[in-house]
């Protein structure tokens, strides 16, 4: 099965988390931490700089690795590096996802995650427990 390799952001701001939903492909209307693949030569944080410059129009900077994610989708295996980032600069533009929302630690369950990024959310909760 192929693998594919992408890079997630987990954008916190104000305490609240930044989450995008899916205007396009075979998981259209899904929702999901905004990234995408990692490009040869990259490093996941160039990748995740460089995918959030893309989609949303944003200067990020990348915090903490928060967690590896491996799923197998239909016809392939995700491998998606998690990362916490903050907003250095910007405000979201929506380039690709047909939606975006703010969530809260209390909120984050009132979306329909996409199955490998409703795997991050436990990890989520726990991390923003602990800062707050």
């Amino acid at each position: 099965m192929k693998t594919v390799k992408v890079v997630a952001a987990i954008i916190i701001n104000n305490n609240q988390i930044f989450a995008t939903q899916r205007g396009y492909g075979d998981y259209k209307g899904g929702w999901e931490f905004p990234g995408g693949k990692i490009e040869a030569g990259e490093t996941p944080q160039e990748a995740l700089i460089r995918e959030i410059r893309e989609e949303l129009d944003l200067e990020i900077k990348v915090g903490e690795f928060l967690e590896k994610i491996e799923y197998d989708y239909p016809g392939f295996h995700l491998s998606m590096d998690c990362f916490i980032c903050t907003i250095k600069s910007g405000k979201p533009v929506l380039r690709e996802h047909k939606a975006a929302k703010w969530l809260t630690v209390e909120t984050i369950d009132s979306v329909s995650w996409l199955p490998a990024d409703q795997n991050l959310i436990e990890t989520i909760k726990k991390y923003r427990n602990n800062q707050l």
